[in-house]
């Protein structure tokens, strides 16, 4: 079971970033797949979710600059980030929660940087 995920970087305040996260996980076996992010000394944070339905949920930090989306055909969710702030700045980590005979379970790719700083 793996999530790769990509797309941190450096970028200017009021700028853009997008991240990607590709899964091997049948779609099928999916609940939701979200993005969180984790800065030093900080509990891990939820940054927006996407359930298998389609539904979308936001953190109040991110709503109206970062929208979460999902390409079903090539098992990808995005995270597109505009107008980021100094404080957006973290690791982001990609999620993926299964539900299955009454369990859920939380596979999580690797962190990928995203600093915003001029």
């Amino acid at each position: 079971v793996q999530l790769q995920a990509s797309g941190g970087g450096l970028v200017q305040p009021g700028g853009s970033l997008s991240l990607s996260c590709a899964t091997s996980i049948s779609r099928f076996g999916i609940s939701a797949m979200g993005w969180y992010r984790q800065t030093p000394g900080k509990q891990r944070e939820l940054v927006a979710s996407i359930t298998s339905g389609g539904r979308k949920s936001y953190a109040d930090s991110v709503q109206g600059r970062f929208t979460i989306s999902r390409d079903n055909s090539k098992n990808t969710v995005y995270l597109q980030m505009n107008n980021l702030k100094p404080e957006d700045t973290a690791d982001y980590y990609c999620n993926a929660r299964t539900f299955s005979f009454g369990t859920t379970s939380d596979y999580w790719g690797q962190g990928t940087l995203v600093t915003v700083s001029s």
